[in-house]
C-alpha cells in the first residue's frame, strides 16, 4: 500500500527509523486495529495509533462522555459531554489525521457479536475496565487467531502484555493466554472499581501509550514482542518491572485438555467493573 506525498511528509520521522522505514509505514497504513473501549486507556491508544497512520481503527464502546471522564479520557473534551464516546473519538481522529478510517460500534462487545467484530481486524487492543469483557475478548481473540494487546489500570499502577496463544515460541511451545496468567475472574465485588478507589489520570496515559507502542510493534515486527511477558508500571515508585509468563498446559482455554471451546460461557456476563487486574 503506497504512501502519498502528504503522508510521506506526515510520517517522515517514522520513515527514517531503520526498524520502520517505508515498508513498515505501509504495513501500518494497511493495518486494521480494533480498540475495545474509548476511555482512559483507549484515549491515548487511539490518538497515537491515529497519529501513526494506522489505516483503519475500529472502536467499540457503549457509553457516552461524562464530565468525570475528562480527568483521564483525553480523546474527549467538555463539548463532547453527552455524546457517544465512539462518535467523540471518531471526530477527534478526523481532526488529527484524515488519512485514518474509523469504524464505530456503539454497543457492548458480547458473546453474540465478539467473533464477528474481532474477525474484521488484524489486531485487538483491549482497554476495557471490567473482568467480564477482558475474559471475553481474550477468549474470542484466541478462537479468531488474532493478537491481543492488553492493558489495565490501578490507582497508581498499570499492566501491559501481548497475548497470541494461537502462535508458538521459538522453542515450539504455545505463547500464554490471558487465562495462563489469570485462570479465572475474581468473584463480583471482591475488587474495587475506579469510582471507589480512583485513578491518577496521567497513569492511564502511560499505559495507553505503552499499548500503542506494542500494537505498532506487532504490525511492523519491530523489536521484541511482549508475548510471554507482563510489563508492570508503578507510578509512585517511578519503576517498571517485567515478569515472564509461561504457557499453562492446564489452562482451560489453550491447555492440553481444554474445557472452553466456544464463547458460550460468556452468555451470562459478570457485572463487576474493576480497574485493576485480578
Amino acid at each position: 500500500m503506497s504512501l502519498t506525498p502528504e503522508e510521506i511528509q506526515r510520517y517522515k520521522r517514522h520513515l527514517v527509523l531503520k526498524e520502520i522505514g517505508g515498508q513498515g509505514q505501509q504495513k501500518i497504513k494497511a493495518a486494521r486495529v480494533l480498540l475495545v473501549g474509548a476511555g482512559g486507556l483507549g484515549s491515548p491508544l487511539l490518538l497515537y495509533l491515529a497519529a501513526a497512520g494506522v489505516g483503519t481503527l475500529g472502536i467499540i464502546d457503549p457509553d457516552t462522555v461524562s464530565l468525570d471522564n475528562l480527568q483521564r479520557q483525553i480523546a474527549h473534551d467538555t463539548n463532547a459531554i453527552g455524546q457517544p464516546k465512539v462518535e467523540s473519538a471518531a471526530a477527534t481522529i478526523a481532526r488529527l489525521n484524515p488519512h485514518v478510517g474509523v469504524e464505530t460500534f456503539q454497543t457492548r462487545i458480547d458473546a453474540a457479536n465478539a467473533l464477528e467484530i474481532i474477525g474484521r481486524y488484524d489486531i485487538v487492543a483491549d482497554g476495557s475496565d471490567n473482568f467480564a469483557t477482558r475474559y471475553l475478548v481474550s477468549d474470542a481473540c484466541y478462537f479468531a487467531k488474532k493478537p491481543l494487546v492488553f492493558g489495565a489500570l490501578g490507582p497508581f499502577d498499570g499492566y501491559v502484555s501481548t497475548f497470541k496463544p494461537h502462535e508458538t515460541t521459538a522453542a515450539g511451545k504455545p505463547f500464554p493466554s490471558y487465562r495462563c496468567l489469570f485462570p479465572e475472574a475474581p468473584p463480583p465485588g471482591l475488587v474495587a472499581n475506579c469510582a471507589e478507589v480512583g485513578v491518577l489520570g496521567a497513569v492511564a496515559g502511560v499505559i495507553g501509550t505503552l499499548m500503542a507502542v506494542e500494537v505498532l510493534k506487532e504490525i511492523t515486527g519491530a523489536g521484541e514482542s511482549l508475548a510471554g511477558r507482563l510489563l508492570l508500571y508503578d507510578a509512585k515508585e517511578a519503576r517498571f518491572d517485567t515478569i515472564t509468563v509461561g504457557w499453562d498446559p492446564d489452562n482451560a482455554l489453550s491447555g492440553r485438555e481444554t474445557t472452553i471451546r466456544d464463547l458460550s460461557i460468556h452468555e451470562t456476563r459478570l457485572t463487576s467493573a474493576a480497574c485493576i487486574t485480578p
